[in-house]
């Protein structure tokens, strides 16, 4: 079973920038996805970026289109998520997950990290 861990979370002022990292304990062949979600307290759990290995191809959250960027070590076995211009409304446990190609639906991610918090204060 896949391991994912994640790091980087933290306390920020709005505006500022941070960088998440997910390491996974093993290289995985075909064609998957590795994403990202948030959950702050009382919402539901939203997609936030997703990776798409074997094309290489990234897909956004509107909320988050040009401020955040997917990126993927293929030699540490690692996925980033950078986030610049951060907001209050970034506010959220942050978790990254493999799942379905070219999916951005919870539903379709079957392993999860045990997630990272990230505050954006005002």
């Amino acid at each position: 079973q896949v391991q994912l861990v994640e790091s980087g979370g933290g306390l920020v002022q709005a505006g500022g920038s941070l960088r998440l990292s997910c390491a996974a304990s093993e290289r995985t062949f075909g064609r998957y996805a590795m994403g990202w979600f948030r959950q702050a307290p009382g919402k539901e759990r939203e997609f936030v970026a997703h990776y798409n290995a074997g094309d290489g191809s990234t897909y956004y959250a509107d909320s988050v289109k040009g401020r955040f960027t997917i990126s993927r070590d293929i030699a540490k076995n690692t996925i980033y998520l950078q986030m610049n211009i951060l907001r209050p409304d970034d506010t959220a446990v942050y978790y990254c997950a493999k799942g379905r190609y070219g999916s951005s639906r919870s539903g379709q991610y079957d392993y999860w990290g045990q997630g990272t918090q990230v505050t954006v204060s005002s």
